[in-house]
């Protein structure tokens, strides 16, 4: 009687991926006719390539990103897995014509609104894409794949550094000030990016020591109905082993932790980190990439 579940909850994982596949790429994509373009800010990837030459010789910004995506995704195809591929064409065809197909007019022609508000749209638009599973291709594929092979750099990191190639490009052919104001979009879309992947609000991860130890425990289990999990420690000092108690919580169930542990012991040893992802009971559910 479980299979049916089990398809069921996979049919919806992969409605939602391209659900956010196809979101983002029109969040995304509207950037450029609504804050990019019409200042003259290439903020990177192979759509900012697009903005030179549309600057310099009128050519479409989403054709030209999608013709110069075609060998990159070509030469990457094999290295990616067959439903991340196929995703990504598709986020990487879609992204392109809303670009050029979706009659938008300029909202603003200050460069710095433009920046901020371009760089916010690009880059949660960005990061729907890639929850979803997918890239658009240029840098950004080239930064998933460098992900993939080094996690502990960040995407958002990866596309800084791969644009600012393109970016400088854009300050010898449109202008210095553009670039400058393409670094800050860059930036800008980076952090939205990783906002997006890791998460809005992030949990904290209390880590408690204290010999009272069972007491501040059943406290957390039963009155902040939150799971504990005691990790082995000792004092190099005492040389003495107690255990270590870590619970993570929301973050508006903090201030109710502290508040157990400073009744049970005002010497108790606690510090707090930042969870960015907590998965799995009491939060969100646990599922790998579709």
């Amino acid at each position: 009687m479980s299979a049916p579940k089990i398809i069921n909850l996979k049919n919806r994982d992969i409605i939602l991926a391209y659900l956010q596949i196809i979101v983002g790429c029109i969040i995304g994509g509207m950037a450029y006719p609504l804050f990019l373009t019409p200042n003259g800010i290439a903020p990177g990837g192979l759509t900012g390539v697009g903005i030179i030459l549309n600057h310099i010789a009128g050519w479409p910004v989403g054709m030209v990103s999608l013709v110069l995506n075609i060998p990159l995704f070509a030469l990457s195809f094999k290295r990616m897995g067959g439903i991340f591929a196929f995703r990504s064409l598709v986020a990487m065809i879609l992204f392109s014509a809303v670009i050029d197909l979706i009659p938008l007019q300029a909202m603003t022609e200050d460069p710095l609104l433009g920046t901020l508000f371009g760089g916010i749209l690009l880059g949660f638009g960005l990061g729907l894409i890639m929850r979803g599973g997918a890239t658009t291709g240029g840098t950004d594929m080239l930064a998933r794949l460098i992900h993939r092979r080094l996690p502990f750099v960040s995407v958002g990191v990866c596309l800084f550094s791969l644009d600012c190639i393109v970016i400088v490009a854009a300050g010898v052919f449109i202008g210095a000030n553009e670039a400058l104001y393409a670094i800050i979009d860059c930036y800008v879309s980076s952090k939205v990016i990783d906002m997006v992947l890791i998460g809005l609000t992030a949990n904290k991860a209390c880590f408690i020591i204290s010999p009272k130890w069972e007491s501040i425990t059943q406290r957390i289990l039963h009155e902040a109905e939150r799971g504990v999990t005691y990790l082995e420690g000792k004092g190099a000092w005492s040389g003495k082993g107690a255990p270590v108690i870590l619970s993570v919580v929301a973050r508006n169930e903090l201030n109710g932790i502290k508040k157990i542990v400073a009744e049970e012991d005002e010497s108790a040893f606690m510090f707090v980190t930042e969870a960015y992802e907590a998965l799995g009971e009491g939060f969100s559910r646990l599922e790998s990439e579709n």
